[in-house]
């Protein structure tokens, strides 16, 4: 069985997170769900949803002063993790092996065992810190995989565009879904490009 974890932190787009979530149930991905203090307050002020209902979603979750959970430790084996969102403090503290909560502990253990680690990083613009946490994380191996929308496929809501990136993170992990229609290579002309 394939074994996901699944950290969510406080910035902003915590529908990624429970989209994943959705996506997983059911499919025979063991998921471990660890939400950071913050992101619980974000879950509550952008969505209808409660903890319960998200933690329903996880085949395991655990809260985020869990230092002793099984996520934090190496030999505990998983396929890698996913930050979704990642928050600029989240991304920062992993770069510089700040543990602080599960989240970044988890995320440490990923590193140091050389599994994947995808960081759904949010925020926008970006200054000289946060670009060279990223750097740092890039050059560990870690997968910086900001939520930035495709118009390929043409979307036709916001439902739409999330299934796109949540679609491009299981990519990640070679845990493949047609949540969207991918790139086929053809260009399609909806009006004339006559002048």
């Amino acid at each position: 069985m394939k074994r996901l974890i699944v950290g969510i932190t406080g910035a902003t787009g915590v529908i990624f997170g429970v989209r994943l979530l959705e996506t997983l149930v059911d499919s025979g991905i063991e998921t471990h769900l660890v939400v950071s203090k913050w992101a619980q307050q974000t879950l509550g002020h952008e969505t209808t949803m409660t903890m319960a209902e998200l933690n329903g979603l996880a085949t395991v979750n655990y809260a985020p002063g869990d230092m002793g959970a099984a996520i934090s430790s190496g030999s505990f084996h998983t396929d890698g993790m996913v930050i979704v969102p990642c928050s600029v403090r989240s991304l920062a503290a992993v770069a510089h092996g700040m543990g602080d909560h599960l989240v970044h502990r988890a995320a440490d253990v990923v590193l140091k065992e050389r599994r994947k680690l995808v960081l759904v990083a949010r925020e926008t613009p970006l200054n000289e810190i946060h670009l060279n946490n990223m750097l740092i994380l890039a050059r560990m191996g870690a997968v910086i995989l900001p939520p930035v929308p495709a118009f390929y496929n043409h979307p036709e809501s916001l439902d739409d565009m999330v299934d796109h990136i949540v679609m491009r993170i299981l990519d990640q992990f070679d845990m493949p879904k047609e949540l969207m229609a991918r790139w086929d290579g053809k260009l399609r002309s909806r009006a004339s490009n006559t002048q």
